[in-house]
């Protein structure tokens, strides 16, 4: 079964700077665990079918201007004593709109967090709230990998324990790269499309080195070398060299490594004295960008390829 994942409403409180109507309620206790939002608009007329008591509800003008020009205030407290009893996680005014006092009655006898918002549009504040929501719940699992930086684009560098992620990370770090995680990348499925990485609290901007043990690269190398997130767009294996191995000489069909049902394009680096793993790890994540912006090194080699042959062969029948 997939974990559920949850904050409070203490957390959206302090991360969206709202204003508490309600303090004498225990936010810490109320978790939310959809990231999205809903607006009560059939809600306020008395339509509960099919609400969904789960998500923060939002008020706008529209919602603010129905409740003061469609019922009276008694039926206003019946709304919303029944809209509270499905024990909502809170209830948001948006554009620094003050709610009524029956509200914030309402609120405190169920326990319903009455908030208010300062932005300048009600759209503005759902979006941030829904994008933060949708990252703090995504699915996640974490994995023994070494995430980095590299010229924008996120290389999750993995291997057996001891094959050199770590040295590779911090050759990456003192070329200008920058470190998310070493040893324990915490990976988060924010979409079907992307998927971001990030390091456990314990271990953020710490490198492990064998022989040396401990640095904290931010001491070190500086606020710039370190990063608290990024997406993860490639994957880099590090493996023993085989003799026997098949390698991928050309690249021209990428292989993919799955994370929590997203595919990201994967290279297995054969280790071997004198190959330096830092510059070949730049050099894929150029390659991966490029590839992006529609230019593929193999494909233009593949294409020259066969339009020498095909030209020699023409010129063999021509003889």
């Amino acid at each position: 079964m997939e974990e559920e994942y949850s904050v409070t409403v203490t957390d959206l409180i302090n991360k969206m700077n709202l204003t508490n109507h309600t303090p004498e309620i225990d936010t810490d206790k109320i978790l939310i665990k959809d990231p999205n939002m809903n607006r009560p608009a059939v809600q306020l007329a008395g339509f509960f079918e099919h609400f969904d008591a789960a998500r923060i509800q939002i008020c706008g003008n529209v919602e603010y201007a129905y409740i003061a020009n469609m019922h009276s205030r008694e039926e206003n407290i019946e709304i919303f004593e029944k809209l509270f009893a499905y024990k909502i996680p809170c209830l948001i005014f948006c554009r620094n709109l003050q709610p009524y006092d029956f509200i914030i009655e309402a609120g405190r006898k169920h326990g319903i967090p009455i908030l208010t918002d300062k932005s300048e549009t009600t759209s503005e504040f759902v979006h941030e709230v829904v994008r933060w929501l949708h990252v703090e719940l995504a699915p996640r699992i974490s994995i023994h990998a070494v995430l980095v930086d590299v010229y924008g684009e996120g290389v999750l560098i993995m291997g057996d324990s001891g094959i050199g992620k770590s040295e590779a990370a911090l050759e990456l770090i003192r070329r200008g790269h920058r470190l998310v995680s070493d040893d324990v990348v915490e990976i988060k499925k924010v979409s079907d499309e992307t998927l971001v990485g990030t390091a456990p609290d314990t271990t953020r901007h710490f490198i492990e080195l064998r022989g040396i043990g401990i640095i904290n690269v931010k001491t070190m190398f500086g606020v710039e070398c370190v990063k608290q997130t990024q997406t993860i767009d490639l994957v880099v294996n590090l493996e023993e060299w085989d003799k026997e191995a098949n390698y991928d000489r050309l690249g021209l069909e990428d292989q993919y490594t799955e994370f929590l049902g997203n595919k990201v394009v994967s290279h297995s680096i054969p280790i071997r004295p004198g190959r330096n793993i830092a510059i070949i790890v730049e050099s894929a994540a150029v390659n991966h960008r490029q590839k992006k912006m529609g230019y593929n090194a193999a494909q233009e080699l593949y294409d020259r390829v066969t339009q020498n042959i095909a030209r020699n062969s023409q010129n063999k029948e021509e003889m």
